[in-house]
């Protein structure tokens, strides 16, 4: 299986008092037509971080990605979104209605959420053993499987708050998980995606830079 194509990275240069978005540095400006120097530092063209990694590289991760294509490709923010575990080696453990699976490919443009934090360092040695018994329980056999009420975000986060209680921890409901971790990137990626398209489309992408 192929891995999904990367994404161009994204420049942001500061030229005729406007930010302009562009696959690469421009040689002109598509504004006035000059070229694009760098003389002054704060011209000097600046790389917009990509919000999706590749979840195989990511260990104790929550991830997410499309159910089907990739963000940067097919997903127009209102398509369902699948989420998995990894464990210490990148493998993604996701329940689905074949029952708990462990992909080693398919998650190389993933939003990424780190779960040890702060406390739970600890765990790391112990995670994959965590990880395996949990996905054994009879709760993720297939026929489980419901899309609406048991499903692979309710498999995630049970096993979140699993890890949870076995450290003592305060557990976490899905609103709250949700609202703290998962809407924070999510509105970021929404944001680099719509950059992504409109420089696709256009070539490049202009906006007004903040006011003082």
């Amino acid at each position: 299986m192929q891995c999904p194509e990367a994404g161009k990275p994204i420049v942001k240069v500061n030229h005729c008092q406007k930010y302009v978005y562009s696959f690469g540095v421009p040689r002109r400006c598509p504004l006035c037509g000059q070229d694009v120097g760098s003389r002054r530092l704060e011209e000097a063209p600046v790389s917009i971080s990509e919000p999706f990694t590749n979840g195989h590289r990511e260990k104790c991760s929550f991830l997410l990605r499309p159910t089907r294509g990739t963000f940067l490709r097919e997903y127009d923010g209102r398509s369902d979104l699948h989420v998995g575990i990894t464990n210490t080696g990148g493998v993604v453990y996701n329940y689905t209605v074949h029952g708990v699976q462990r992909d080693k490919v398919g998650w190389e443009q993933s939003v990424s959420i780190p779960l040890l934090w702060p406390g739970l360092f600890g765990l790391l040695d112990q995670w994959d053993k965590y990880l395996e018994d949990f996905s054994a329980t009879g709760a993720w056999l297939p026929h489980r499987y419901e899309e609406d009420h048991h499903n692979c975000y309710s498999y995630a986060l049970a096993f979140i708050n699993c890890v949870l209680a076995t450290e003592g921890e305060e557990q976490l409901d899905r609103d709250e998980f949700t609202e703290k971790f998962v809407v924070p990137r999510t509105r970021k990626a929404s944001k680099y995606i719509t950059l992504y398209r409109a420089i696709e489309e256009r070539g490049f992408y202009v906006t007004d830079p903040p006011g003082p």
